[in-house]
């Protein structure tokens, strides 16, 4: 490797192959590898041509492994896209769908993943295709399932009555 980047790890190359083989991670092993070849002598374009990589991911690597030891080798997590719905409004949609829609003031008399991208749209100013809202519904441990459908305006008494007349015929 040239003079102006030591490798300081503090593992021989032949440690560095034997945690190559055992690490679990491919793209971890190659860097260990490049680095191990370093160590053996070989110039830094031929140690990193040996394991798949440019010079300058080998530096890299080199870098990271001197800071960090082995754990260094791995990938870094990759960042994420935001939630596009807020905790906070997570749990006013989670509330909505517990209390159910009032027929009235929401137009439906249960909620659907349309009524409920509807809903969003109208509280929170967000627009949201119904299956990513099925997809956040999911993510927040709700099913996209509706339940069987109530009239508002039903009477539960003459349903009971109609059902004991039911049974009640010979």
């Amino acid at each position: 490797m040239s003079a102006e980047l030591k490798i300081t790890g503090g593992m021989s190359s032949a440690e560095l192959r034997q945690w190559a083989r055992r690490c679990g991670s491919g793209r971890a092993a190659a860097r260990a590898y490049a680095i191990a070849n370093a160590l053996d002598g070989l110039s830094r374009a031929e140690a990193a041509r040996l394991a798949g990589m440019e010079r300058q991911a080998l530096r890299d690597a080199v870098i990271r492994f001197n800071a960090e030891g082995v754990s260094g080798l791995y990938d870094r997590p990759k960042g994420r896209r935001p939630e596009w719905l807020s905790e906070n409004e997570q749990a006013l949609l989670a509330n909505a769908i517990y209390r159910g829609p009032k027929p009235e003031e929401d137009g439906v008399c249960t909620w659907t993943c349309e009524a409920l991208a509807i809903w969003i749209s109208a509280h929170f100013g967000k627009t949201i295709h119904p299956n990513s809202l099925n997809r956040i519904l999911h993510r927040m441990g709700l099913s996209h399932q509706k339940t069987r459908p109530v009239h508002p305006k039903t009477d539960p008494k003459a349903q009971e009555r109609f059902q004991k007349k039911a049974w009640a015929m010979p």
